[in-house]
């Protein structure tokens, strides 16, 4: 390789991880700024120049937001949720995409371009269907109603993901299960679930941040404080303590750290899944 060459090469180098320290500085700073800021005490909140080490470090912020306008009952109103929600949503997709990826039936695409309608459709237009839908079956002001419109809202992403997953199954698999007298039920869950771990894990990563973080149909739908979710309670808890700001960010960051460790169980499917089509091709 000539002189030039490799100078071409380096600042090429060089220039790819400046891009990728300053993205990964725009990503991280405020997540550091809002954790720093949490164990500030109030009168050295915002600060200019900001700190990002607090001095002296305090606890009271995350006392004050945990015995602060029934907390734990917004953090597990919003655990509840997001955890069946989540359950239900990635094993109705997973049945739905094995069937696509799987079997052959009538107007089977139109059906499947249909689902996918929900993946263009903006979610904001469909809180006022969605209110009255839920008003009719009487599921106004309740959990279960934010659990199921949950799930209906993440099945088609899901479904078009992991029926992706399932299509790139050999289904040599099945027919060889099949002549050892498998029925469907067996096929699916002891062949194809297994083997769609790094998908499975995609979508529950997915599913749950949607749940855990939703705002606008929590809003729309709950009416009484004790089954309001955590994101509505962090709202209130801004509005009613604008100038606390170190009491809100240890309330942000307690609402974090369950998105942190469902990421961090699911890293390596996560991973794999993201991977996969690439390395397939």
């Amino acid at each position: 390789m000539t002189a030039g060459g490799r100078r071409g090469r380096t600042a090429t180098s060089v220039v790819r991880w400046a891009l990728l320290i300053v993205g990964a500085a725009i990503m991280v700073v405020p997540f550091l700024y809002m954790l720093s800021t949490s164990f500030t005490g109030q009168a050295y909140v915002l600060t200019i120049p900001p700190q990002f080490i607090p001095n002296p470090p305090t606890l009271d912020n995350y006392a004050q937001a945990l015995s602060t306008q029934d907390f734990a009952r917004y953090f597990l109103n919003s655990a509840v949720v997001s955890v069946i929600a989540t359950a239900a949503a990635v094993l109705l997709s997973s049945m739905m995409a094995y069937g696509f990826a799987r079997f052959d039936f009538p107007g089977k695409e139109w059906v499947f371009r249909l689902l996918l309608i929900g993946l263009v459709v903006p979610a904001m237009m469909l809180i006022i269907p969605q209110f009255l839908l839920a008003k009719s079956f009487g599921l106004v002001d309740t959990l279960a109603g934010l659990i199921v419109f949950y799930v209906a809202g993440n099945l088609a992403f899901n479904t078009f993901l992991l029926r992706g997953f399932f299509a790139t199954l050999p289904s040599e698999l099945d027919q060889a299960m099949q002549m050892d007298g498998a029925n469907v039920w067996t096929r699916y869950w002891r062949l194809a679930m297994p083997l769609a771990r790094p998908a499975l894990g995609t979508v529950t990563i997915f599913t749950f941040l949607s749940c855990w973080d939703e705002f606008a149909w929590a809003l729309t739908l709950i009416q009484t404080p004790e089954n309001s979710t955590l994101p509505l309670a962090l709202s209130l808890f801004q509005g009613q303590n604008s100038t606390l700001w170190g009491l809100v960010f240890a309330g942000s960051v307690i609402a974090v750290v369950p998105v942190i460790v469902v990421f961090l169980v699911f890293q390596r499917s996560f991973v794999q899944g993201l991977t996969t089509g690439a390395v397939k091709g």
